[in-house]
C-alpha cells in the first residue's frame, strides 16, 4: 500500500501490539475479540508496511485495548 503516511501507520501498529502484549493477548486471541483474521492483526503490526484499518475497527481496537483511540497516535 501506498500511502505518504507511512510512517504513522506504522507506528499506529507498533502501538496496537504494544497494547495488545500489555493486556497479555495473543495476536490469535487479540483477532478474535476484534473480530478479524489473526492475518489482518499481523499486517496491522507490521512494521514494515502500512496497513490501514476502517474508522469502526479502529472504535473496536480501542476498546478491546482498553485505551482512548488517541493513545493509539501517541509519540
Amino acid at each position: 500500500m501506498e500511502t505518504a503516511y507511512r510512517e504513522q501507520f506504522i507506528k499506529f501498529g507498533l502501538k496496537v501490539q504494544y497494547y495488545r502484549k500489555l493486556h497479555g493477548l495473543t495476536q490469535e486471541a487479540f483477532a478474535d475479540a476484534i473480530g478479524k483474521s489473526w492475518s489482518f492483526v499481523a499486517k496491522i503490526e507490521s512494521p514494515t508496511r502500512p496497513f490501514g484499518v476502517s474508522m469502526e475497527t479502529l472504535f473496536r481496537i480501542s476498546e478491546v485495548l482498553e485505551v482512548p483511540v488517541s493513545k493509539l497516535f501517541e509519540d
